[in-house]
């Protein structure tokens, strides 16, 4: 099995791993070099090149509208590094960085380390997408323990007012770790200036997204009163009526 490149951030310097610092641009060598300090500020100490995304031959966690996501390590330990696009539409990542950080002061989400105008240094979450997970798992009590987990992360998601943005079609913004425990992650597109749908959101997916036959129909019970229950709860998102919902979705 080919060993995975991994590097100081000064060493991306003058190589072809230098682009991923300043991406999607391959000529900004002054940026690169700023943002080697900036790494070096914070305590990143290597960068890995692995993961299931490639960009020109080379393997990394992810890719993303407003940034790339790579393996990392903050001093020893590892981590999971955002470095923001050279064409992001937004200049700095502080504002995804306190939305983080405001998930995460309700045990939801990676846990954030490090916050600067280029970088967000975070937990990494192993495991596979959800919908990639649901694939590898025909025991659908795992799925039901799996959904109900997500669906609390949600209604406490909600009760801050936080809105991941989203959930309704969760491809990659869920990850279900090797241990079997659902984690949203991806605070990009969140804000807290509009009204929250997360459980409602994330409910979608599982009703009329792509795992709703993958599941099969028969797991939810009675999608009639599925919805009336999800529509009791946008009308008021109380503890009352989210008990209710899980009821009735048989959770």
């Amino acid at each position: 099995m080919h060993k995975p490149e991994e590097l100081q951030p000064v060493a991306l310097l003058d190589t072809r791993y230098s682009r991923f610092l300043t991406f999607p641009s391959k000529e900004a060598n002054a940026e690169a070099q700023s943002r080697v300090q900036e790494l070096t500020a914070i305590g990143v100490t290597k960068i890995r090149f692995d993961g299931s995304t490639m960009i020109d031959g080379i393997p990394v966690l992810g890719k993303g509208c407003v940034g790339i996501v790579l393996q990392a390590s903050l001093d020893t330990v590892p981590v999971a590094l955002k470095i923001r696009r050279l064409d992001a539409d937004r200049p700095s990542f502080s504002e995804e960085g306190r939305l983080l950080r405001l998930a995460n002061s309700v045990d939801v989400g990676p846990r954030l380390f490090a916050v600067t105008r280029n970088f967000l240094v975070m937990e990494l979450i192993s495991g596979l997408p959800l919908f990639r997970w649901v694939d590898k798992i025909r025991n659908q009590s795992q799925v039901r323990r799996v959904l109900r987990g997500l669906l609390s992360d949600c209604f406490r998601l909600d009760l801050i007012g936080l809105d991941h943005g989203e959930l309704s079609h969760a491809p990659r913004n869920v990850i279900v770790t090797l241990s079997g425990k659902g984690c949203i992650v991806d605070f990009e597109s969140a804000s807290t200036s509009r009204r929250v749908s997360n459980v409602t959101s994330l409910i979608q997916y599982f009703l009329f997204g792509q795992l709703a036959q993958k599941v099969g129909g028969k797991f939810y019970g009675n999608r009639r009163k599925v919805l009336k229950t999800l529509s009791d709860y946008k009308q008021d998102g109380s503890v009352s009526n989210f008990e209710r919902v899980l009821e009735t979705l048989r959770l």
